[in-house]
């Protein structure tokens, strides 16, 4: 018998972590916000790029609005642990109102 799998994403603090190219989408889709990071710039270490100047953006999930009109909040920070920390806090605090 064969067992169906869902995709097992990446997850942080318990939320799905998506990336393609140079974007992260944090957050599920279902709920009415997510939380976009963007990677601007990247710096170059011994053997990897680490991402330097990040743009976060707390948005709407509703494909109705326009892109523009689904930022909530906006932000850039320095390396991709700020981002990822100041975009979990929107997202909770913006799921629990």
């Amino acid at each position: 018998m064969a067992e169906s799998k869902k995709p097992a994403y990446l997850t942080y603090k318990g939320k799905p972590l998506v990336r393609k190219g140079n974007t992260i989408y944090y957050g599920n889709m279902s709920d009415k916000y997510v939380v976009m990071l963007q990677i601007m710039s990247t710096k170059k270490t011994d053997k990897m790029e680490i991402a330097d100047k990040v743009v976060v953006q707390l948005m709407y999930t509703d494909p109705d609005l326009r892109t523009r009109d689904r930022v909530v909040k906006k932000s850039e920070k320095q390396g991709l642990y700020n981002a990822m920390d100041i975009g979990s806090i929107w997202l909770e605090r913006a799921l629990n109102e």
